[in-house]
């Protein structure tokens, strides 16, 4: 069980999480700060082990991704002013950039930057379980709609006066 330092250092990490190309992923300048490095420091080793960050593991932004990451995301307002396009890390490229940092302040990190990655992958499938039991409400009551339509159409007719008798032929039968 997490002590409750651990929940709100986790709850930091999944802060710095953002989504680009449709993966969750940390930016170079916050994963240099999580491991108490300078983001220089954390680029030049990845580039020095590069073989083994393969582009399911990390991946450097477009020039488009930059200005729109810098747009919604105000944190990293700073990188507007940096030359370099900053690289993005999945979580396991997050967790082999501890393993080529290789001190006791990255390793101890990695275990919150898994425990955040975790916590998001649970939040997502608990979305889609909600959504699935929204979308199978939705289709009971489509159902149910009609079924309501006919019986307030019933309760019309029923509400609506009986026709008046026929009148009774006068004269002889």
């Amino acid at each position: 069980m997490p002590r409750s330092g651990e929940l709100i250092v986790v709850d930091r990490v999944e802060a710095l999480i953002t989504s680009i190309r449709n993966q969750k992923v940390l930016i170079d300048r916050d994963l240099a700060t999580l491991y108490g490095v300078e983001t220089k420091m954390l680029n030049r080793a990845v580039r020095r082990n590069i073989e083994r960050f393969p582009n399911d593991f990390m991946f450097q932004l477009t020039a488009t991704e930059k200005r729109v990451l810098l747009q919604s995301v105000p944190r990293l307002r700073q990188l507007k002013f940096a030359s370099a396009r900053p690289y993005a890390f999945t979580e396991h490229g997050a967790i082999m950039a501890a393993s080529i940092l290789n001190s006791p302040r990255a390793i101890e990190v990695s275990l919150f930057l898994v425990r955040a990655f975790v916590k998001l992958r649970e939040l997502i499938s608990t979305h889609k379980d909600l959504a699935r039991k929204l979308e199978e409400l939705e289709r009971r009551l489509s159902n149910h709609d009609s079924a309501i339509q006919q019986l307030v159409k019933a309760i019309r007719q029923l509400m609506e006066p009986p026709p008046a008798p026929p009148k009774p032929k006068i004269g002889f039968r």
